[in-house]
């Protein structure tokens, strides 16, 4: 099974820092997982790779009116599970291998049963004293899930 490599990110609230797009670059995909604040990031984020993003409670306006707030996808033997907070699934929703969020601004990777929760963090502008994340979701036999901490420059 080929490995495939997934940009997890969150939170940008209109910023999309050059570190982000440089780490993005060799992604098969994105996932943003909501509160873009911007349909000019999302639209950079897809000239990057195919993008899948949900919407999130920052997101108003004509263009976010297309964004769904939960999206099901799979890639190869994987089901994937995108939720902007993850306090709004109902057991029976999140049936999936791994489920992506954001909201919280924290980085976190939790196994509940069988799936597997990551929040990528925030990639967009520091909030309080927390660190700039995303992650890179490794997809292959196994799941590997890369924790990036950007630095503090747009």
């Amino acid at each position: 099974m080929n490995t495939q490599k997934i940009g997890l990110i969150s939170d940008t609230h209109g910023i999309l820092r050059s570190e982000a797009k440089r780490l993005l670059g060799d992604c098969d995909h994105i996932i943003h997982a909501g509160d873009i604040d911007d349909i000019r990031i999302l639209n950079e984020l897809k000239s990057i790779a195919p993008t899948t993003a949900v919407k999130g409670n920052m997101d108003f306006g004509a263009w976010a009116q297309n964004l769904k707030e939960i999206e099901r996808i799979v890639f190869g033997k994987w089901s994937i599970l995108i939720v902007h907070n993850v306090d709004h699934l109902s057991q029976t929703e999140n049936k999936a291998d791994i489920v992506i969020f954001g909201h919280s601004h924290r980085f976190s990777e939790k196994k509940n049963g069988q799936t597997l929760f990551i929040n990528p963090g925030s990639a967009g502008p520091r909030r309080f004293s927390l660190p700039i994340t995303m992650a890179i979701l490794h997809l292959g036999e196994e799941v590997i899930v890369e924790r990036i901490q950007l630095q503090n420059k747009t």
